[in-house]
């Protein structure tokens, strides 16, 4: 697969410079929707029961299958949107997020708090847009 570039704009004109995320970024190919994943291993099980960091981690290591299977990687990522359910758990999952991105240029981001997710145990759920070069295969 042929790699192109990104463009990464992170402060537009009349907009305050983003700390963590890009506001813009744009580039060439398809557009790639991966689901919110959630802490699930292969097996279904849940992974890190009360751990927002270890939730986070099994959740981008998915991200990293899904995005591989349309012949992407954490490079191709344009868009995140995190849905946490304590805001106060998003300085942990940042901190692994940038263990799967480059901190340098990050994509464009959400973050949202919200009441409850698919069941009580779960933290968090991420999921993500990507820009899939005109070979790549899903």
């Amino acid at each position: 697969m042929t790699r192109r570039t990104l463009t990464h704009i992170s402060a537009p004109a009349g907009v305050a410079p983003s700390d963590g995320y890009t506001h813009v970024v744009t580039g060439p190919g398809r557009l790639a929707a991966v689901a919110g994943q959630m802490p699930f291993d292969e097996k279904g099980d849940l992974v890190g029961e009360g751990d927002p960091a270890a939730q986070a981690r099994q959740i981008f290591e998915n991200m990293r299958g899904c995005l591989a299977a349309a012949g992407l990687t954490f490079d191709d990522v344009i868009k995140l949107t995190y849905y946490v359910t304590d805001i106060a758990h998003v300085p942990a999952v940042l901190a692994v997020r940038d263990e799967f991105i480059d901190p340098r240029r990050p994509p464009a981001s959400t973050v949202v708090q919200v009441v409850a997710l698919y069941r009580p145990d779960l933290l968090l759920e991420v999921d993500a847009f990507a820009l899939a070069g005109e070979e790549a295969t899903a």
